[in-house]
């Protein structure tokens, strides 16, 4: 009878023994909240807009000497126009150029004139730009909407001219140049235009800050 009340003491204290020896096992700490993601250290606040009259060429490669594809992101007849001149300007450089094909060039051409001929209450938006030749496409009045600053002030801005360039390799999607030109608008905006284009392409192979070359 004693041989048994050992043994069984015995079986007790081996069972018994892990729990005694590691109480904090008993408790399974609560896991830990997970850290916030921080973001690559590459990544950089996006640089502010170009002040107007000057231009900004990001060469990441040469422009390569293949076919390029020049597409407007707004079809106006000051945009076709301007297309024409960016296309004499690659094809100078040796490319093949066309509309379709090749690497793609995105161009966008901006022209906004908030002046309205002053504040008299006449100011609308849509209407013939103008820049528009004769033939062009009619374009719409929105009488109830006039074009006018909030304070009432009778003040005229300087009409502005941006372009912008951005050309895609046709295989990758990735940008492989890009650049961007504004000028206020003194006299006709298609020479404006022209000389914004010219400035461009004359030290494209090269990031920069410039000039736009817009007329005095």
């Amino acid at each position: 009878m004693k041989m048994r009340i050992i043994a069984l003491g015995a079986a007790l204290a081996s069972i018994l023994a892990p729990t005694l020896a590691s109480p904090a096992s008993a408790q399974t700490p609560p896991p830990k909240a997970p850290t916030p993601s921080l973001p690559p250290p590459t990544m950089q606040a996006p640089a502010a807009a170009l002040p107007l009259g000057k231009l900004e060429v990001k060469a990441y490669d040469k422009i390569p000497k293949s076919k390029v594809a020049v597409q407007l992101s707004s079809d106006t007849e000051l945009g076709r126009h301007l297309r024409g001149k960016v296309m004499e300007r690659l094809a100078k450089r040796g490319n093949e150029v066309g509309f379709s094909g090749g690497n793609v060039m995105r161009m966008d051409v901006t022209y906004l004139d908030l002046s309205g001929g002053g504040y008299d209450g006449n100011s609308t938006i849509g209407g013939q730009p103008s820049y528009a030749s004769p033939g062009s496409n009619p374009r719409p009045e929105m009488p109830a909407n006039r074009l006018e600053r909030r304070d009432r002030l009778d003040t005229k801005s300087t009409p502005t001219l941006r372009i912008t360039l951005s050309l895609y390799a046709v295989d990758t999607g990735k940008v492989l140049w890009g650049a961007a030109a504004s000028c206020g608008i003194y006299g006709d905006v298609h020479r404006v235009g022209e000389l914004m284009v010219e400035t461009i392409f004359s030290d494209a192979d090269k990031s920069h800050i410039a000039d736009a070359g817009c007329p005095l």
